[in-house]
């Protein structure tokens, strides 16, 4: 009975060992997550669109008055003589000076041709520009994620065929080892199973070398240790349901590079409007209180000072500036003309991207039927193979050939969906329409 319990709790603690040393499965969900909160360059995007926000204040639009404090201390020592006009003269050596000066003044410019509201609206634009840089940034990130994340998943499933294949050149070793016992092989049928067999597992420490390095990749797009260590899920879906006019139409709304190039053309109007009102007068006014002091050693005056408020108003107007007025106004209507070129440019570019990349959806997701049939094909046929093969009516080589096929075959299908997984991602980053 003691035994028995001794053995349970053996059980139980390797079990507790197995499991605890399992690998973590990494969904694609947690790993855009993860990408979200941990990637470098969204988080200095992040910061970036952060900036761009806390700049859009009317204090940075020049609205508000501004308010200064200054104070100024001067004192010297000087020897020094005078001489009055009766002809006496009155001199001092280290004759002490000084002269304080301290207060407060308050300018604020109260119209500048509307130039201050433009400005206010140009930052609120700016703004929107870095919000659509974050956008981009993130389709861009979360992109790579997903891409580098469904190599991974072929990549497993490769490995999983290539495990298959070992496990059946195993068996035909093994087969091959028992028929020349008996006499029914030659040494040679041993040898090239020995050899293919040896091939194979080089093929499978390349392919895992392989994986191995994708896991480091996609852990670098997550921004966390390279030697974390995971598994993916080992299905691909494919949304097969893509329309090309819903896909041009979400372009057109959400595609960052063409929403950077429309806020582009906004901001250069708001750039003419600060250049026009330059044709206006500037009115400001101001106000201090300020306090002055002197004192000297010699001198009619020996000390003087003063206290008291200033006000007043000033304003200003360019007459003439070398017609740079009239050159700078040309300058800012040429900028908006080359936004709106910029924009039809960028619709034609986008507009071509999403149709070859649709042209390539359709193959790949017509070619995952195709290779998924050849699949079932190869597997009926290495069955039929293998038992023809174990009662000795085939050769080696034709049962080499149906191994290859099959693994050919499941190959050729975790390629054929990752393919078409990677052109619906591209589409769906075309439209901005990628979901994390």
């Amino acid at each position: 009975m003691k035994t028995k319990t001794i053995l349970k709790s053996l059980i139980l603690f390797l079990f507790c060992i197995a499991k605890s040393n399992a690998q973590e499965i990494l969904t694609i969900e947690d790993a855009m997550k993860i990408a979200l909160e941990n990637n470098f360059e969204i988080k200095i995007a992040k910061n970036n669109s952060k900036i761009n926000e806390t700049n859009v204040t009317v204090g940075n639009s020049g609205m508000l008055p501004v308010a200064s404090a200054s104070i100024v201390d001067n004192n010297s020592i000087q020897n020094s003589s005078q001489t009055r006009q009766d002809g006496t003269t009155t001199s001092l050596n280290n004759a002490k000076n000084n002269s304080l000066n301290y207060g407060v003044s308050l300018d604020w410019t109260i119209f500048d041709g509307m130039k201050m509201f433009a400005k206010l609206d140009q930052l609120k634009e700016l703004q929107k520009l870095g919000d659509t840089e974050l956008k981009r940034t993130i389709l861009e990130k979360i992109g790579q994620v997903n891409s580098a994340y469904y190599d991974l998943v072929q990549q497993q499933q490769q490995l999983a065929a290539l495990d298959t294949t070992i496990v059946i050149s195993n068996q035909r070793l093994d087969l091959a080892k028992n028929r020349f016992t008996i006499g029914k092989a030659s040494k040679l049928e041993v040898l090239n199973a020995q050899v293919d067999l040896n091939s194979d597992q080089v093929t499978l420490l390349r392919q895992k070398e392989s994986y191995a390095n994708a896991k480091i990749l996609l852990n670098q797009y997550l921004a966390r240790d390279p030697k974390i260590d995971f598994r993916v899920t080992d299905a691909v879906t494919v949304d097969d349901k893509l329309i090309l006019a819903d896909l041009l139409n979400l372009a057109q709304k959400q595609n960052p590079d063409l929403e950077e190039q429309i806020i582009n053309k906004r901001i250069a109007e708001l750039q003419l409007k600060q250049v026009k009102a330059g044709r206006y007068p500037t009115v400001q006014l101001n106000s201090g209180y300020n306090f002055a002091k002197s004192e000297s050693s010699l001198g009619f005056t020996s000390q003087a000072s003063s206290h008291g408020l200033s006000y007043g108003f000033s304003a200003s107007m360019n007459i003439f500036d070398g017609f740079n007025q009239h050159r700078n106004e040309k300058v800012a209507k040429l900028e908006i003309e080359n936004s709106q070129i910029a924009i039809d440019q960028q619709n034609m570019i986008l507009n071509t991207q999403l149709s070859t990349a649709f042209q390539t959806y359709l193959t790949n997701i017509e070619l995952i039927g195709l290779v998924d049939d050849n699949v079932e094909i190869a597997k009926q046929n290495l069955s039929i193979t293998l038992d023809k093969f174990r009662i000795g009516t085939i050769t080696t080589l034709e049962f080499r050939t149906a191994q290859l096929n099959y693994v050919n075959a499941k190959v050729s299908y975790s390629n054929a969906q990752y393919q078409a997984k990677l052109s619906e991602i591209a589409l769906k980053e075309l439209a901005g329409n990628i979901s994390f």
